[in-house]
Order: C-alpha cells, then sequence, then structure tokens
C-alpha cells in the first residue's frame, strides 16, 4: 500500500470505529465497578472515626481481606484445545505458546495459585471428532476452563458439552458472530471480537482504497458466512457493490467453477475469507487470471499467513492486504514467546492465548475458587472497571489487597461484555511484503468498541 492510501485508511478507520459504538451499551456496563468501588470503601472509614476505642477491629477488617484472598490455596486445571492438526494447524503453535508463557509466568509468581497441572488438547477441524475426544477427556480430568478452539465451526461442536459439565469454555480465536448469542449458560468467553468489528474494518479498509467493487469468495461454515455476511453489509453501506458473493465447500478438490463465477463478474478486488484452503482458491485465481498481480487481493484472519503461500509464483502476494484482530505482539512478548518455542516464526493469536490464561487465573483468584461458574462470574470484574494491571503478579497483588482491577491485555483491553465477548477490540491492518512476510501497515491499527448487534 502506498503511504497515502494508508493514511486515507486510517482517516476513514476512525470514523468508522466511532460509528460502531451506537451499537454496543457496553461503555455503560464496565464503568459500574470503578464507580462503586469508592462507595464500597466508605462503610470501612465511617467506623473508625465514629468511635475510636474500637480502632484496631476497623483497621483489621481490611488487614483480614489480604490474607483472606493469600490464604485460599487454589490448585486448579485448565486444558487446551488448539490445532495441532486440521485446516488451522498453522495457527496452533502461537497459541500454545502464549498459553505456556501464562502459566509459566502465573507459576513463577507464587502466591495462591498453582496451575502447573494444564493439559494439552487438539482441537483438529470440523472435518474429524478429535475436538469432542478432547473435550471429554479435560472434563474428565476436572479442568475449571477449556481454552479452545481456534476454529468457531469446531467450538460449536463442542460448546454444549463443555457448558453443560459447568466448565468455562474461552477461545482465544473464534470470531463468528453466531456464539455472541449463543445458549452457554454464562461460561462461554472470547479474547478476539466477533467479526460484526472485522467486517466493518475490512469493508471501510476496501472502500478507503477506492474499491467500488468486490467481490466475495468465502468458506462455507459458521466463521466464512459470518464475516462474509458482515463484510457484505458494512462495504455496500458505505457505497460499494458485491459483485458476486460465492460460499465454497472448503473440502472441495479444485475451486474453478467458484473462480469462474467470482471473474464472471468483472470485480475490481476480491476478498477471501478462509482457512489453509485459501491457497488453492488463490492459485485457481492466478490460473484464470484473476491472481493477485491482477485483482487487488483481501485476505483475513483464517488465511493471514507467512508459511501458506510460500511456493506461488515469487512475489505475487507482495501487496495483498490482510486483517488481524488484536494488537501486533511487542518485540519484548514475542521474546518470551520465543523462549517457550523458539521455532515460531509468526504470532497471530498468541497474545489473546496469552490474556485468555491470565483472565481465567485472575478470575481463579478474584472468586477463590477452580469452580467454573464461580470463576466465570468473577470475569467480567477483573477485565474492566478497577485499577489498571496488565500482568498476573500485579493484578493479583492487587486481588490481594482487596482492590477491583482491569485487566489491559497483550491482544488490547479485552472487557467483556455480556455475552462474553470483548466489548473494546483492536484490529490490526497487515501487508505482504513478500509471499512469505507480511508486516503491519505503517503501524494501522483500529481499537474501538465492537458492535453487539
Amino acid at each position: 500500500m502506498k503511504r497515502t492510501t494508508v493514511f486515507k485508511t486510517a482517516a476513514v478507520l476512525s470514523v468508522a470505529s466511532l460509528a460502531l459504538a451506537a451499537c454496543s451499551s457496553s461503555s455503560d456496563t464496565t464503568e459500574t465497578p470503578a464507580a462503586e468501588s469508592p462507595a464500597a470503601e466508605a462503610p470501612a472509614e465511617a467506623p473508625a472515626e465514629e468511635a475510636p476505642a474500637e480502632e484496631a477491629p476497623a483497621e483489621e477488617a481490611p488487614a483480614e481481606e489480604a490474607p483472606a484472598a493469600e490464604a485460599v490455596a487454589l490448585d486448579c486445571k485448565i486444558g487446551t484445545m488448539l490445532p495441532q492438526t486440521g485446516n488451522l494447524a498453522f495457527l496452533g503453535p502461537p497459541e500454545f505458546a502464549g498459553v505456556d508463557l501464562a502459566v509459566q509466568e502465573i507459576e513463577a509468581a507464587g502466591g495462591p495459585l498453582t496451575m502447573a497441572n494444564n493439559l494439552p488438547g487438539d482441537s483438529g477441524d470440523t472435518t474429524t471428532d478429535i475436538a469432542s475426544q478432547t473435550a471429554d477427556s479435560h472434563i474428565g480430568a476436572g479442568v475449571t476452563a477449556i481454552i479452545g478452539a481456534a476454529s468457531s465451526g469446531v467450538s460449536l461442536t463442542v460448546i454444549d458439552k463443555i457448558t453443560g459439565a459447568n466448565v468455562i469454555h474461552f477461545s482465544p480465536a473464534n470470531t463468528s458472530p453466531e456464539l455472541s448469542t449463543y445458549a452457554d449458560n454464562g461460561l462461554y468467553f472470547r479474547t478476539a471480537p466477533s467479526d460484526l468489528f472485522q467486517g466493518a474494518v475490512l469493508g471501510q479498509l476496501m472502500l478507503s482504497d477506492g474499491i467500488e467493487k468486490a467481490a466475495i469468495l468465502a468458506m462455507d461454515d459458521s466463521y466464512g458466512i459470518g464475516l462474509a455476511d458482515a463484510l457484505d453489509a458494512n462495504f455496500t453501506a458505505g457505497g460499494g457493490t458485491v459483485t458476486e458473493k460465492v460460499i465454497y465447500n472448503p473440502q472441495a478438490a479444485e475451486f474453478s467453477a467458484e473462480v469462474g463465477k467470482v471473474k464472471a463478474s468483472k470485480p475490481k478486488a476480491i476478498a477471501l475469507i478462509g482457512f489453509d484452503e485459501s491457497l488453492k482458491v488463490v492459485q485457481e485465481l492466478i490460473k484464470q487470471g484473476i491472481g493477485p498481480d491482477k485483482v487487488p487481493l483481501f485476505l483475513v484472519d483464517g488465511n493471514l499467513s507467512s508459511a501458506l503461500f510460500k511456493d506461488l509464483p515469487k512475489d505475487i502476494m507482495k501487496g495483498v492486504v490482510g486483517t488481524l484482530p488484536g494488537a501486533a505482539a511487542p518485540e519484548e512478548f514475542q521474546a518470551r514467546l520465543l523462549a517457550v518455542d523458539p521455532s515460531l516464526t509468526e504470532f497471530p493469536y498468541a497474545p489473546e492465548s496469552y490474556d485468555a490464561v491470565n483472565l481465567i487465573a485472575l478470575g481463579m483468584v478474584a472468586a477463590g475458587s477452580c469452580d467454573g461458574p464461580a470463576v466465570a462470574a468473577a470475569l467480567k470484574d477483573v477485565s474492566s472497571g478497577g485499577e489498571a494491571c496488565s500482568d498476573f503478579a500485579s493484578c493479583a497483588a492487587l486481588l490481594a489487597e482487596g482492590k477491583d482491577i482491569n485487566y489491559e491485555g497483550v491482544s488490547g483491553p479485552v472487557e467483556f461484555d455480556d455475552n462474553g465477548d470483548p466489548s473494546i477490540a483492536t484490529m490490526g491492518v497487515y501487508v505482504y511484503e513478500a509471499n512469505d512476510k507480511y508486516a503491519p501497515a505503517l503501524d494501522l491499527f483500529v481499537t474501538g468498541e465492537v458492535p453487539s448487534s
């Protein structure tokens, strides 16, 4: 992207993020704990002034609160259900590394909580029963929470089983809007925003680049259809025209017919929403003469990868733009991840995975329990409204002092709404510099309130 184009995009996206606030009421709910906190401290001070003789008991009451938090020794288990195999396996390593890093830091912090017994597990994809087997194993082992899956479609196959067992189901990467209002007993959470947000950002991004006619190719599952619909709605609302929206079977052997429909619609750009089958789709685009060197191509979080397109014709991906939820992983955080897994070459959803573990752990400390529903009830409180903190050790110390906290994550501010979704989120825009390398587009990241409708 040319520098002038990126600056134009930044201006448009700023307006878009403000517009999203009208669809969300999260700001009203997240401010409540902060407003109530001073009022909660007032009664403790009043007895000390009215009855000097009883100052010692009045002083002991707060003193009892800190030891009470520290005295509850918790040995809790979490399980992971992340892609070691399947069509999102390329996302697995950074997600596992984010989980392992958080657990290591929690253990190093000492204090009331032990999480050394976390249980790794594979999610596979929707063509297998691996996620169900993993969920059964973790539930049988007595976990408080299961982190995963990466795929919204996979999560939808096991969410009833997990939440029905009173276990927290917490995904670092699910983005399907379908999960926002799913009947989950208040036990489903995610650190990635709904695709209502990604669709809005991507639609405005395309419009700001002067694209008036675009085609959409999307995989046939809850993620692909949800994001395609969100993109379609936002792009057309901004004055654009969707020339063709093709929903394809990701298990198909080839995609000539689907790409043929797109080509016939004569788009000025193409948005491709998929997983690792996206390589075959791009190969077919190239074959039919509408590859990324001919027609601008936009990718999304499910196929933004440094490895997926590396063997395509040299530099054909150069200039391709993609969106990815979350703030870019800071270099210092990347270094900590590499100490856990030196083989990492990219970091999608590692911050969200790391934040998921920290939030669950802080919920455990705040609740003084490993019970799933009790921890779930504490998650909204520890994510918003109190004193800001950004790592487990400092947040846990504030909880031990009886203070309300607001965990500010590596992935962004989080702040859960009533559906367990982040009410405030960040979306990054990236540009391919080569087939096997993409980078932030001049640090263009959009932070705004996530629409709930």
